[in-house]
């Protein structure tokens, strides 16, 4: 077998955090191809190297003197290289940073170096290759990422190679300047590595032991999920689910990879994996719960609506002029429902609204303000009588009023509208008629 594991910055983030990732790595020889992220806090009041290189490189834009953070920066690194009693050098390596630095190389080169001396560093450790993804991860000058390139480069890089080292994040142009995924861009690198060596398996490892039913901050304690597929996790994400990046989810999706969610702290727990299909069935009905607040439901009335060709596309076509993408649209048969993120329709919502009128004609408009709407998301759900029931009585018991409700015609999901105030009470209410 052949596996790729990221390792997030919370992983990497001390001395004692790099034994236990290569305790991990060496306890399995399968776990071949290393993806680390840039060291992250080591306590709660603790800042991400990533945030620091952002802060000194603000200060080489600024014309001012940035040697001092660049030294607490190297310092961070040197703490580890101390604690793992390691003889390794980092000088010429901070040196080129301080040159490119004054050079104004760019932020996006700024924020790489986190992964790539990280990177330099765990090789080292692990006796593994180097391979500096801006040789191989190759971005197009608008900054997008080139799939197909990268596919080819990445893949004839790892050919001849037993184990490597590939720092998360970053690549390159092919003229050679860095180039950045988002914030969290890491796993999108151990998925790219994981399809360029067509990986039997990618561990994305953490610091928590996989993808839990419902927010702990929230629910109390909740229960992991053992698998979830990848459908699962697209409805569940799309809600706030915040487990991996999102675009981590395409290059191993396609080629039939796996994902488990492991921790780093817990290593003996199996975390959760993530599959494109499964016959296991799941531990219950629901998968996950998952929602967010801060929406405005614009309902819209008039008689004989559903007789009037065209009355949806020229109700949407208000909020398209206008910039706002809608998130939900339930209708009845003279009634229709926009939602859309509260704070995206405040500053345009007149306009909205006296568009709606030019090109509907309503017989009225109502706003619904400060909602919440709830995910709940499983495969099993299309196999279980009674799930809308049991999802509506556990809301009447805990007396939260339902304001909308939209279930997809796959049967994966039920969208449920509450008042904000209602959010956390609604969400404890559904999990404990499922899970508990």
């Amino acid at each position: 077998m052949i596996k790729v594991v990221k390792f997030g910055g919370s992983s990497l983030a001390s001395a004692e955090q790099f034994r236990k990732v290569k305790a991990i790595i060496t306890a399995d020889p399968d776990r071949r191809f290393v993806v680390p992220s840039a060291p992250g806090k080591r306590n709660s009041s603790d800042t991400k190297v990533t945030d620091m290189l952002y802060h000194c490189y603000a200060l080489a834009e600024d014309g001012k003197d940035f040697s001092e953070d660049l030294a607490n920066i190297r310092a961070r690194y040197q703490e580890i290289i101390d604690g793992l009693g390691l003889t390794v050098s980092l000088d010429a390596q901070f040196e080129t940073v301080r040159e490119q630095f004054a050079a104004l190389a760019g932020r996006e080169y700024a924020a790489s170096r986190g992964e790539y001396l990280n990177g330099v560093l765990l090789a080292a450790y692990l006796g593994f290759e180097f391979l500096d993804p801006a040789e191989c991860i190759i971005f197009h000058e608008d900054g997008t990422y080139d799939a197909a390139l990268t596919q080819k480069k990445l893949s004839a890089a790892l050919a001849g190679r037993s184990n490597a080292v590939i720092p998360g994040f970053y690549g390159a142009q092919e003229d050679g300047k860095v180039r950045t995924f988002s914030r969290g861009g890491s796993d999108i690198t151990g998925s790219i590595a994981a399809r360029a060596v067509q990986a039997n398996l990618y561990e994305n490892w953490t610091d928590v032991s996989g993808v839990l039913v419902a927010d702990p901050r929230i629910v109390n304690n909740p229960k992991v999920i053992e698998t979830i597929t990848y459908r699962e996790l697209r409805e569940l994400s799309y809600m706030g689910f915040s487990v991996l990046h999102e675009d981590a989810i395409f290059p191993v999706r396609t080629a039939g990879i796996p994902i488990n969610i492991r921790n780093t702290n817990a290593p003996e727990d199996e975390g959760t994996y993530i599959v494109e299909n499964t016959s296991r069935r799941p531990a219950y009905t629901i998968t996950g719960i998952a929602g967010k607040k801060g929406f405005t439901a614009i309902n819209i009335e008039k008689d004989m609506m559903n007789t009037e060709i065209g009355f949806g596309r020229k109700a949407l076509q208000a909020f398209e002029d206008n910039g706002i993408s809608f998130e939900h649209m339930p209708s009845g048969i003279d009634t229709l429902s926009v939602l859309v993120h509260q704070s995206e329709f405040e500053a345009r919502e007149q306009a909205v609204l006296a568009e709606i009128h030019k090109l509907c004609n309503p017989d009225s408009i109502d706003l619904a303000t400060d909602l919440a709407l709830i995910a709940v998301v499983g495969r099993g759900m299309k196999s279980s009588h009674g799930t809308a029931a049991r999802i509506f009585g556990a809301l009447y018991s805990a007396d939260v009023n339902i304001r909308m409700i939209d279930q997809g015609s796959s049967e994966l999901n039920i969208i449920i509208g509450v008042a904000g105030v209602d959010f956390e009470k609604a969400i404890n209410a559904i999990y404990k008629a499922f899970v508990q």
